[in-house]
């Protein structure tokens, strides 16, 4: 609003009139810092994974010792002669299995990072239903690319990673100039992690299936932030909701069983 003269007042401006095109100054647009309530969520379904992959990658530690042989990766390991004999688990269990101390560490410090933050915003059901679509369709990549054997949580993790990057990208707005840096980050990690899988031993057909898995289940149904209220009560609401999320889900499985069905019957 601009200033009347001091000649003028306040009841005046109701007589004066502008013409069409005609501009009048606002003055001086002083931008106010408001305060956003964000999701507060415990990551239990985060530290659920993280608690029950210790626990089975523990037991197959003692079994080795105790009987000589891995026996949770005997039943669960992802093995496509198994799986064309009908054991179709096997293309999503492979996700609580790991070959090595190493093997293990590095996948729990990848969702202990980046799970509780994109839990928070996904809510548990989904965060969960995006952590098995990745892990589901990185195995499936795995079975029609890979005739090896194979095991670990990096399918999911790497499910995980694109959805981070969709997350952020959708919703830029809440981030500002480090939404930038944040995306040339996770794309940077994304293509290390892609040239190191390149080295004998490494499953990285997996890895690519987890990528695709995390990012057509966060663009379809991940959050799509916008804000609500007027300043200082501001809030998030959720424009995409968790609606979609078991459509987006069953579509994404569904699709990838028929690949499997086909690969083996035709």
């Amino acid at each position: 609003m601009s200033e009347l003269p001091p000649t003028q007042n306040n009841n005046e401006l109701n007589d004066q009139t502008v013409s069409q095109g005609q501009s009048v100054p606002l003055g001086n647009v002083n931008p106010v810092q408001v305060r956003i309530q964000l999701p507060k969520l415990k990551p239990i379904v985060t530290y659920t994974i993280f608690g029950l992959t210790i626990a089975l990658f523990i037991a197959q530690m003692a079994s080795q010792y105790l009987l000589g042989i891995d026996l949770p990766a005997t039943f669960l390991i992802k093995s496509n002669n198994l799986i064309q004999q009908g054991q179709f688990w096997r293309l999503i269990t492979p996700v609580l299995l790991h070959g090595s101390i190493l093997h293990i560490a590095f996948n729990m410090y990848a969702l202990y990072v980046l799970g509780p933050g994109l839990e928070r915003f996904y809510g548990h059901m989904r965060f969960l239903l995006l952590y098995l679509v990745a892990g589901f369709v990185g195995y499936v990549f795995s079975f029609i690319f890979s005739p090896a054997n194979s095991l670990g949580a990096s399918t999911a993790v790497f499910g995980i990673v694109a959805a981070q990057g969709v997350f952020i990208y959708r919703n830029r707005f809440l981030f500002g100039r480090q939404a930038r840096y944040t995306l040339i980050n996770i794309v940077g990690i994304v293509i290390v992690n892609l040239i190191l899988g390149l080295n004998p031993g490494i499953d990285n057909w997996g890895h690519v299936g987890g990528l695709v898995g995390g990012l057509a289940f966060a663009w379809i149904a991940g959050p799509l932030f916008k804000l609500r209220g007027t300043p200082p009560d501001i809030t998030l609401h959720d424009a995409q909701g968790g609606a979609r999320m078991w459509t987006t889900a069953a579509l994404i499985v569904a699709a990838f069983c028929m690949v499997v069905i086909t690969n083996i019957f035709f």
